[in-house]
């Protein structure tokens, strides 16, 4: 059985607190990013968390890189530090995330095109009903 490693970053993207999830399952990645509006305190975003997460429409698998755990706290620490100091999200977690902007950008896209194909369609019939009558004399 894989080990399933669930992480989630919370922090301030102008204008908005945001929040990303990371899950990594099988060697893969997916993320879903949570925008929180004013500063959530840590019992609200664990309270969203426990309501939302089955709800929360993660983006497609990526190929991620696992780590084992350092057994070292000096290095743990260094590596904390590290992370603080350069403050975002991983670069995965960005791939991941535009793939599943790209996603939902497509589906928007084909809706929005077959919904244009059926106005033009019904326009059609519109003109073709009003020849008919204006050839029928009335």
């Amino acid at each position: 059985m894989d080990k399933v490693t669930v992480t989630f970053f919370v922090f301030f993207e102008e204008p908005f607190w945001v929040g990303i999830l990371e899950r990594i399952s099988d060697g893969k990645l997916e993320v879903c990013k949570v925008t929180f509006g004013a500063e959530p305190k840590d019992y609200k975003v664990y309270e969203y968390l426990l309501r939302n997460y089955e709800k929360l429409r993660l983006s497609p698998a990526v190929d991620a890189v696992v780590t084992k755990e350092v057994k070292n706290p000096k290095r743990m620490q260094r590596e904390i530090q590290r992370q603080v100091k350069n403050p975002g999200i991983g670069t995965k977690s960005q791939q991941a995330l535009k793939l599943q902007h790209e996603e939902v950008k497509q589906e928007r896209k084909v809706s929005a095109r077959q919904k244009k194909e059926v106005e033009k369609q019904l326009q059609f019939e519109r003109k073709q009903q009003k020849k008919k009558e204006r050839h029928r004399g009335r």
